[in-house]
């Protein structure tokens, strides 16, 4: 039986067509007014040597890297040659390992489900490689005007700049096709494996697909930058990496933002038809099961192999661009550059060793055991790969440094790079303690919720998120205060601010983990989606079943060990899922650190005019570190709006869509359906975001330069508190709802509705606000350079009052997105709705009480009448209590 079907609540033509003229105008009036000062400058500036008095880091020459020589003779050009041999390897493990997976057996009903969840997933990203073109060409268009126009580069180098921040973005992409194919196959093939009984090829699927996504990724990235360092001119090499990296930060933030909110209308959506229906998790008859398997890739892997790709690039970027300035001795800079890459390409290999050696390991130990705690083998390879990770970083950097500078200059070096890799280690396992199903703060918002229902599930969790923060955080000043410590033992003899490198090393030793830290963050989706395509599948229902299995696949279902299995194994996924997100947000401050100095370096002339503004006595910069609260502050609650008015309007279309008598499985109309409103809500958000966080760059960077100095320092502070609160508070929430599932047995009960509702709070917390910070954070501090040395260079032609209105016309813009994002995002209906009853679901379904339901009329769809609200479902007839016991507290 089910509802009338909704009208969509889309605005009429005409305010269509109104919004996107002014939202046109807008951008068309900004460009003009960068066009028309870029000309003025351009003609001012006639006759003068513009390349050498602006541009910054475009004009940064590398040294000759085959001055370096190690081992006896072999020089650093040679070394990185066979560095490109290994990103080859890689990219070969990559592929064989997704070959590999497309062959294992999987039966019929899986593989359909599981194509379409990858077609629903192309439709998706097709969609976004167009909005991402339409971003780009703004973003190009910006580096053309001041470039080209204003400061007077050659037009090869523009071009160079603009050609390689296209590579960066279609880098970004790329990796996050090949993300979702590699997932897609894997899904299906982890939930057909399950049907065996044997927990060890439930592992083993995802985490050989989690590495061939990170082989791949990190392989592909590492291959462009040396293709970078060695086949291309030196002098141009500076504009090949900025625009990379500011490609590739472009197509992270639009990624991530918008994958963070499509994955979460359609998790809340889905999620709660289970309160409202009291149907079972993954329901097929639920229309918005395959938007949220679409959305466990669109946000867990689409999002965050483009963050990672582009984590690893910036990082890189930032230590280049650090070296070039901030190291005199042009055979130090190569030593250092030579050094840097081959460190990067051992680890590629140090990863590889360590998941063959923790796979046969993992193979021999628990071959045909018939139970597994399936995060330890994930824990295993973490600290196995730390490990090997860090003896290579020695070896490494002794047979490459072992002669530079002072004495020991080696193993200062090489010990700062290992203080971040053992954060890469240590972070998840704080983060553990905070999220893990075997945590006693995730217990705690078990035990909170028997009692108190959702409020007390909420607060506990918050309490969770707001104790990662500070231990997360002392344990990142704690990294950092010791490689500053080491950086003044003697490396002030080889560049200025050591300390600025140190931090910088930090972040890159963070990310020596490499191909181990995507593979393990992209082990969640799959254990996810897993759980999801069994149930889709409808397999246990299928005439014959157990007959097909034995005859065609040799296999004896063991249906109830396999639906367990996939539950407990969904579980160790969201652990390590969470585990990832404070690596790279950690990444993305401690790098941020090294841009800045970058900007720095510019303002002041070398560290040599100018300090004094760097201080809380100069008044721009104090306030500059105020404001960078406010901006994450308001892109946390304008992400969450994204969520909810989206989350909103999926609800309202699923209950007027869902039927539960007669139908096994929703229709792929009605699932399609979903996606497209997911869709159509996260590029809105995004879109609305990405030009309040433009203009506001904009606006920052014109007002004043240590003004925006300050602003910067203040969103990597703010960001990292912010993200690894709400990251951990998520996980929290998540694994709490888990517990109650899978060690509980209470699915259908009021702790369960609980604990959903708990989760469906963490849901835009942990994987749409927490995780875009770190994109959105080196995104502007990659464009405030181009943004501050724009401001600088009208200054310096007496231009001071065209930079204020143009600040001034920047923030007007700013506060006009950030005005929209909630005002032009909220829901469109009134507060006077009237619930409507109808029959309840099947009797073949859980609980038989009737259900309130929401019904909407065209009316109310448009916005424009009453309608129904939100469900008030009544409790089960009969809800079982629960047995207080102890077990597991002590863990």
């Amino acid at each position: 039986m089910s509802a009338p079907r909704p009208a969509p609540s889309t605005p009429t033509l005409a305010r269509v067509r109104r919004r996107r003229g002014l939202r046109a105008g807008l951008l068309g009036a900004v460009g003009l007014t960068l066009a028309g000062c870029s000309a003025s400058g351009s003609a001012q500036g006639a006759g003068s040597s513009a390349e050498g008095a602006h541009g910054g880091e475009v004009n940064l020459v590398l040294p000759d890297l085959s001055s370096v020589t190690v081992m006896g003779g072999a020089s650093g050009r040679l070394l990185l040659i066979l560095g490109l041999g290994v990103c080859v390897l890689g990219l070969g493990f990559g592929l064989l390992a997704y070959l590999d997976l497309r062959r294992m057996p999987v039966h019929p009903s899986m593989r359909e489900v599981s194509e379409l969840i990858y077609s629903t997933c192309k439709a998706y990203l097709v969609q976004q490689g167009r909005f991402l073109l339409v971003l780009w060409g703004f973003i190009a268009s910006i580096i053309l005007l001041y470039y080209g126009v204003l400061v007077g580069l050659a037009w090869g180098k523009v071009a160079v700049v603009i050609a390689f921040s296209l590579i960066g973005m279609a880098g970004s992409y790329s990796v996050a096709w090949f993300g979702i194919r590699v997932n897609t196959f894997a899904n299906s093939r982890t939930a057909f494996a399950a049907l065996g009984g044997r927990p060890l090829p439930v592992h083993r699927i995802p985490m050989r697909s989690g590495m061939s996504i990170g082989m791949v990724l990190i392989s592909l990235e590492l291959f462009a930058m040396l293709v970078i360092l060695l086949f291309l001119p030196p002098d141009i090499a500076g504009a090949c990496f900025i625009g990379f990296a500011i490609g590739e930060s472009l197509g992270a933030a639009a990624l991530r933002i918008a994958g963070g909110i499509f994955t979460k209308i359609a998790d809340i959506g889905s999620d709660l038809m289970k309160i409202a229906f009291k149907i079972k998790e993954d329901d097929a008859r639920n229309p918005g099961v395959i938007a949220d398997c679409t959305g466990d890739n669109a946000g867990d892997s689409v999002g965050p192999s483009a963050d990672g790709f582009e984590t690893y690039g910036v990082t890189g970027v930032a230590l280049v661009t650090f070296i070039l300035l901030g190291v005199g001795d042009p055979a130090v800079q190569a030593s250092l550059l030579v050094w840097l890459f081959v460190v990067r390409a051992v680890m590629v290999v140090a990863s590889a060793v360590s998941y063959l050696v923790n796979d046969w390991f993992t193979s021999a130990r628990w071959a045909r055991a018939p139970r597994l705690d399936f995060e330890r083998p994930l824990s295993n390879l973490v600290w196995l790969t730390s490990v090997v990770s860090i003896l290579a970083t020695y070896a490494t950097t002794y047979v490459v440094l072992r002669d530079l500078g002072t004495t020991g200059s080696w193993w200062r070096l090489a010990t700062i790079i290992s203080l971040g890799t053992v954060a890469g280690a240590l972070i998840p396992e704080l983060v553990k303690a905070f999220t893990s199903t075997r945590s006693k703060h995730v217990r705690e918002v078990v035990k909170s919720s028997r009692q108190g229902g959702a409020s007390l599930n909420i607060l506990s969790g918050l309490v969770a998120g707001n104790f990662a923060a500070f231990w997360l955080g002392i344990a990142i000043i704690g990294l950092m205060g010791g490689a500053y410590l080491i950086s003044l033992t003697g490396l002030d003899g080889l560049m200025v601010a050591p300390a600025v490198f140190a931090f910088g090393l930090v972040a890159f030793g963070f990310l020596s983990l490499g191909p181990v830290t995507i593979a393990v963050d992209s082990y969640g989706p799959v254990t996810d989606n897993a759980q999801s395509v069994y149930e889709l599948s409808v397999i246990e229902e299928i005439d014959g079943i157990d007959g097909e299995l034995e005859r065609e696949y040799g296999v004896t279902a063991q249906w109830d060990t396999a639906k367990q299995m996939l539950e407990e194994n969904d579980g160790a996924g969201n652990t390590f899922k969470a585990t990832a997100k404070p690596v790279l947000i950690g990444t993305a401050v401690v790098g941020a650190t090294t841009m800045i100095f970058s900007i720095i370096m510019a303002l002041t002339d070398g560290l040599t005019t100018g300090l004094e503004n760097l201080s809380m006595l100069h008044p721009p910069f104090l306030l500059g570190l105020v404001t960078g609260g406010a901006v994450i502050f308001w892109f946390t609650g304008a992400s969450i709006q994204a969520v909810t008015t989206g989350a909103y309007r999926a609800v309202e279309f699923i209950k007027g869509t869902i039927r539960l008598d007669g139908v096994t499985r929703a229709s792929a109309e009605d699932s399609r359906r979903v996606v497209e409103i997911c869709t159509q809500y996260a590029q809105k958000g995004m879109l609305t975001m990405f030009l309040g966080l433009f203009f506001a760059t904009l606006a920052f960077a014109f007002v004043e330069p240590y003004f925006f100095i300050g602003y910067l320092i203040s969103i990597a502070v703010f960001g990292l508190y912010q993200a690894n609160f709400m990251a951990n508070a998520g996980g929290a929430w998540d694994n709490a709802k888990k517990i109650v599932e899978v060690d509980l047995h209470a699915k259908g009960t009021s702790l369960h509705d609980a604990t959903i509702v708990g989760d469906t709070v963490g849901d835009p917390y942990k994987d749409t606000s927490s995780v875009a910070l770190n994109p959105v954070i080196k995104f502007t501090t990659l464009f405030g350079l181009l943004a501050v040395e724009l401001a600088v260079s009208l200054e310096a032609q007496g231009r001071h009052t065209l930079v204020l209105w143009l600040a001034a016309v920047f923030f007007l813009a700013m506060c006009f997105f950030v005005h929209r994002s909630f005002y032009g995002m909220r829901i469109q209906t009134s507060l006077e709705d009237d619930d409507t009853t109808v029959a309840p679901p099947s009797s073949n379904d859980p609980g038989d009480a009737e259900v309130p339901r929401a019904t909407q009329d065209d009316a109310v769809a448009t916005g424009s009448g009453p309608g129904a609200t939100s469900p008030q479902p009544r409790l089960p007839a009969e809800d079982r209590e629960l047995i207080e016991t102890r077990t597991g507290d002590g863990r």
